[in-house]
Protein backbone atom coordinates (compact mmCIF):
# COMPACT_ATOMS: atom_id res chain seq x y z
CA UNK A 1 0.00 0.00 0.00
CA UNK A 2 1.40 3.35 -1.02
CA UNK A 3 1.42 6.26 1.43
CA UNK A 4 -0.33 8.84 -0.76
CA UNK A 5 -2.59 6.50 -2.68
CA UNK A 6 -5.69 8.52 -1.86
CA UNK A 7 -5.97 12.32 -1.96
CA UNK A 8 -7.73 12.22 1.41
CA UNK A 9 -4.51 11.06 3.11
CA UNK A 10 -2.72 14.21 1.93
CA UNK A 11 -5.53 16.37 3.31
CA UNK A 12 -5.37 14.60 6.67
CA UNK A 13 -1.60 15.10 6.85
CA UNK A 14 -1.99 18.81 6.06
CA UNK A 15 -4.62 19.19 8.79
CA UNK A 16 -2.36 17.47 11.33
CA UNK A 17 0.55 19.77 10.39
CA UNK A 18 -1.70 22.79 10.73
CA UNK A 19 -2.86 21.66 14.17
CA UNK A 20 0.67 20.91 15.35
CA UNK A 21 2.37 24.10 14.22
CA UNK A 22 -0.46 26.59 13.96
CA UNK A 23 -1.23 29.01 11.19
CA UNK A 24 1.44 31.55 12.12
CA UNK A 25 4.35 29.13 12.25
CA UNK A 26 3.82 27.45 8.87
CA UNK A 27 4.96 30.44 6.73
CA UNK A 28 8.08 30.74 8.89
CA UNK A 29 8.82 27.03 8.48
CA UNK A 30 8.33 27.20 4.71
CA UNK A 31 10.53 30.29 4.45
CA UNK A 32 13.28 28.52 6.37
CA UNK A 33 12.90 25.43 4.23
CA UNK A 34 13.09 27.51 1.06
CA UNK A 35 16.21 29.30 2.27
CA UNK A 36 17.86 26.01 3.14
CA UNK A 37 17.04 24.52 -0.25
CA UNK A 38 18.37 27.61 -2.03
CA UNK A 39 21.65 27.44 -0.09
CA UNK A 40 21.97 23.73 -0.85
CA UNK A 41 21.32 24.33 -4.54
CA UNK A 42 23.90 27.13 -4.66
CA UNK A 43 26.48 24.98 -2.89
CA UNK A 44 26.01 22.03 -5.23
CA UNK A 45 26.10 24.37 -8.23
CA UNK A 46 29.42 25.88 -7.11
CA UNK A 47 30.85 22.42 -6.44
CA UNK A 48 29.83 21.31 -9.95
CA UNK A 49 31.53 24.36 -11.44
CA UNK A 50 34.71 23.66 -9.46
CA UNK A 51 34.71 20.05 -10.62
CA UNK A 52 34.26 21.08 -14.26
CA UNK A 53 37.09 23.61 -13.97
CA UNK A 54 39.44 21.08 -12.40
CA UNK A 55 38.54 18.45 -15.01
CA UNK A 56 39.12 20.85 -17.91
CA UNK A 57 42.49 21.95 -16.48
CA UNK A 58 43.56 18.33 -15.92
CA UNK A 59 42.45 17.43 -19.47
CA UNK A 60 44.55 20.25 -20.93
CA UNK A 61 47.57 19.01 -18.93
CA UNK A 62 47.02 15.47 -20.24
CA UNK A 63 47.02 16.71 -23.84
CA UNK A 64 50.48 18.32 -23.47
Amino acid sequence: MRLFEHPMSIIIILIVVLLLFGGKKIPELMRGLGTGLKEFKDATKSDDEKNKDSQSSSNSKDEN
